[in-house]
C-alpha cells in the first residue's frame, strides 16, 4: 500500500451499548442495515468488506485488524478506476469505548493524498449520522413498551407492582421535570406517584400515537383521563433514553 500521509478523524457518542455498536462491524445483516442493500462484511481478519452506495458505486476492502468489542480496521477503495481511491488505497480504523451515555466511537481514515481525504469529510459526517441512528434505534426498540409501562406506573395503586413497573422502564437515577415535578431518582419518583394517586384517584394516562425517536431522544404524546372518563389533560413527554433502552429522564410538556 502507498504511504498514507493524510488523515481524517471523527468522533461521536452513540446512545447504545458498546457490544451492540461493534456488532455492526461483524454482522453483515447489521452492516447492510447501515450502508444499504448488497453491503456486507466478513468480520474476521482477511474478511471481505463490500459497500454498495445508493447510487450504485461500490467500495471494497479487507479487514486487517480486529479486536472484539474494541477495534476494527479495514482497507477501503472503489471498484471504479475513475474514483480517486483505488481498492486497497486507504485504511479505515474504528475504535469504540464505553461512555456514560453509551459508546464513544472514534473513526480514523488514512489516505495517500489530501484531496480525496477532504472529499470524504462530509461523507463520513453523513454516514456516521446514519450509523448512530441505526444503532440507537436497535438499542431503543422497546421505547414504546417502556413508555406504556411508565404511564401504567402512574395508575398503579399497589406499591410493589408500581416499583416493578418503574424498575423495568426507568433507570435508578431517572429524573423528571414538568410543571409540578422536579424529581431525581426512581425512589423519589415512586413516592411522588403515590402522592398523586391520593390526590387524583382514578386518573390514568396513556400514550397517544406512535413514539418518535432519534438517537436516544424520544417524543411521546399522551392524554390523561379522570376516573369518570372525562379528559384531565394532554401533552408531550420528551424522553432521554439510556444506552440499555430504559428511560433516563422525562420532561413533561402540558
Amino acid at each position: 500500500m502507498t504511504k498514507l500521509l493524510h488523515r481524517l478523524d471523527r468522533t461521536l457518542v452513540i446512545r447504545a451499548p458498546r457490544p451492540l455498536v461493534f456488532r455492526y462491524f461483524t454482522d453483515s445483516e447489521r452492516f447492510a442495515r447501515w450502508w444499504g442493500p448488497g453491503s456486507r462484511i466478513d468480520g474476521r481478519v482477511g474478511g471481505e468488506v463490500h459497500i454498495v452506495y445508493p447510487n450504485g458505486v461500490v467500495a471494497r476492502g479487507e479487514v486487517t485488524r480486529l479486536e472484539p468489542d474494541r477495534l476494527v480496521a479495514f482497507t477501503y477503495g472503489y471498484e471504479d478506476a475513475q474514483k480517486p481511491v483505488p481498492v486497497g488505497g486507504s485504511l479505515v480504523t474504528v475504535t469504540v469505548a464505553d461512555h456514560a451515555d453509551g459508546t464513544r466511537l472514534e473513526l480514523r481514515h488514512d489516505f495517500a493524498e489530501a484531496v480525496p481525504r477532504d472529499h470524504h469529510v462530509p461523507g463520513w459526517r453523513f454516514q456516521l449520522a446514519l450509523f448512530a441512528n441505526v444503532a440507537a434505534a436497535e438499542a431503543h426498540a422497546r421505547t414504546e413498551a417502556n413508555a406504556d409501562a411508565w404511564f401504567a406506573a402512574w395508575a398503579e395503586t399497589d406499591a410493589a407492582r408500581r416499583a416493578t413497573l418503574l424498575a423495568g422502564c426507568a433507570t435508578d437515577d431517572v429524573t423528571m421535570q414538568d410543571p409540578w415535578s422536579c424529581l431525581a431518582g426512581r425512589d423519589e419518583l415512586h413516592a411522588h406517584i403515590g402522592v398523586c394517586l391520593v390526590h387524583a384517584p382514578g386518573t390514568t394516562m396513556r400514550r397517544n400515537g406512535a413514539v418518535r425517536q432519534c438517537q436516544g431522544t424520544a417524543l411521546v404524546e399522551w392524554v390523561a383521563t379522570a376516573a369518570d372518563g372525562s379528559p384531565r389533560g394532554q401533552g408531550t413527554n420528551v424522553l432521554r433514553l439510556a444506552a440499555d433502552g430504559r428511560i433516563a429522564s422525562v420532561t413533561g410538556l402540558w
